[in-house]
């Protein structure tokens, strides 16, 4: 097994987010995780990369047989786990080529050499069909919706992870763009690398060799399947999971915390 999440609960903001998430995921497969907007899908993805959005308080991340609830995020990622954002940030003032040398030799004992890392980007750049001159650009600045999409994708080709963590990567893409993206997924994973894939499409997951299903409802997995769920979700939507399973659908808040309760506020 890769990923154990047994009981895993988190805070934001004094708000439970996540309420005892219970997940297993083995190595090489690509995982569905999928359920209604704001139940903590997103959040579960941030949490296992230790955002400091979010404040554990209970439970525990396993990966490959070591707990690492509590490493940080560049210890993750050295480990192989990798996340690509939802909203990719800006970041001026930062050129993309000494950010992708800089990202590349924090994984290396022996800094990468200038021939391979020119061979090395330019032909990641080609897979993910971008121009390789906006290496010389500002990390993701004037970049449009799908170039920022295709630049997190291939900032995971160079790093080439374990454990890849897709965050709505498909939003906003034409087809062209998601076609490239679900290419590069699959020979990711043909090379042993294991995805969970955060997506509110089917066109996506319709692209991919999908082993595994999970639903999120309420900050916890409520139901877990194989491809034969999404493309039920994808028909139906959520409504038969209260039909025929009895999940609450509805999105749960969190009672105000009154002046009597003795309450820590989570600083970000």
């Amino acid at each position: 097994m890769e990923l154990l999440i047994s009981n895993l609960s988190c805070q934001a903001e004094n708000e439970n987010i996540l309420n005892g998430v219970d997940l297993e995921v083995n190595k090489g497969d690509c995982l569905a995780l999928l359920g209604p907007n704001g139940h903590g899908k997103s959040t579960l993805l941030n949490v296992i990369m230790s955002s400091p959005n979010y404040k554990v308080t209970g439970g525990s991340i396993t990966f490959e047989g070591e707990d690492i609830t509590s490493l940080s995020a560049d210890q993750k990622s050295k480990a192989g786990i990798f996340l690509a954002f939802q909203n990719p940030p800006d970041v001026p003032g930062v050129i993309t080529m000494d950010f992708f040398k800089a990202m590349i030799n924090s994984h290396r004992e022996k800094p990468i050499s200038l021939y391979e890392f020119y061979k090395l980007t330019t032909e990641n750049y080609q897979k993910v069909a971008l121009d390789s001159s906006m290496a010389s650009r500002h990390l993701n600045e004037s970049y449009s919706g799908g170039e920022k999409k295709r630049n997190e994708i291939l900032q995971m080709l160079l790093l080439k992870p374990k454990l890849a963590l897709l965050d709505e990567i498909d939003s906003g893409l034409d087809v062209d763009a998601l076609t490239i993206i679900a290419k590069n997924i699959e020979e990711l994973r043909k090379e042993g690398t294991t995805f969970i894939i955060v997506s509110h499409y089917d066109r996506l997951l319709n692209l991919l060799n999908v082993n595994k299903t999970a639903v999120m409802v309420n900050g916890k997995i409520a139901l877990t399947g194989d491809k034969s769920l999404a493309d039920r979700i994808s028909k139906e939507g959520y409504s038969f999971l209260s039909e025929e399973y009895n999940i609450d659908l509805k999105k749960k808040k969190e009672e105000p915390v009154s002046i009597g309760v003795c309450a820590t506020r989570v600083t970000k």
